[in-house]
């Protein structure tokens, strides 16, 4: 089970999904959002992350905007995601991160983040400009930043049949990150981690989130 917390970031108050695990934790993970808000898929991100014994705080940034907006998975929320996620911009996302970090780091432990398509961004960014490890998923916005130093461990993951991320925006990752680990997913496509929607990868995701609780692991214990 988990709890909400209030932050109080630069770009306004938002509400955070905060879960523990339940001996000594490894390290705490801030955990971004898709363009659909904080769907109970991330709630269940959290938790997995407590079940393998990290500290796990979700922000609902949407409440930048407009508090407790959550949206459907489809056509018509993912037009209005993007609307909301443009107004709210990258760097008051970040902001928020920096602020649920800052309260993550109060309890002792070393602090990394995980981001979903919009919120992989703001995980890429959270690694350059705040400097914690970062896990990226299929995130489609990455690219005019890549040349933003890393400052921190760095991993990305994509679907080998996400359109908006062909094979070469792919290579730009490991040629303007060489030192990032990147991974690439066959049969895979966009939101290949969403479950249970329809884009949901078991093989993908499961094989991903190995990897992303290994690189927590290493970077953060």
């Amino acid at each position: 089970m988990g709890s909400w917390q209030t932050l109080y970031a630069p770009c306004g108050a938002v509400q955070a999904w905060v879960t523990h695990p339940e001996g000594t934790p490894r390290g705490a993970v801030v955990v971004a959002h898709e363009i659909f808000g904080l769907l109970p898929h991330y709630q269940n991100v959290c938790q997995r992350l407590s079940g393998a014994g990290f500290i796990a705080m979700a922000p609902a940034f949407f409440d930048l905007l407009e508090p407790g907006l959550v949206l459907p998975t489809n056509l018509v929320g993912a037009n209005r995601g993007r609307e909301v996620v443009n107004r709210i911009g990258l760097d008051c996302g970040v902001d928020t991160i920096e602020e649920a970090a800052r309260v993550l780091a109060k309890t002792g432990h070393k602090v990394g983040v995980v981001g979903f398509s919009w919120g992989g961004t703001l995980a890429l960014l959270a690694n350059t400009r705040l400097g914690l490890p970062a896990v990226s998923y299929y995130a489609t916005r990455n690219p005019p930043f890549l040349d933003e130093p890393a400052q921190a461990p760095l991993m990305f993951h994509f679907g080998e049949l996400d359109a908006p991320i062909p094979p070469e925006t792919v290579e730009l990752h490991r040629q303007k990150q060489p030192q990032a680990q990147v991974f690439v997913y066959p049969g895979a496509d966009h939101a290949f981690n969403r479950d249970p929607d329809p884009p949901y990868q078991p093989e993908a995701a499961n094989l991903a989130w190995k990897r992303t609780l290994d690189f927590f692991a290493e970077h953060l214990s």
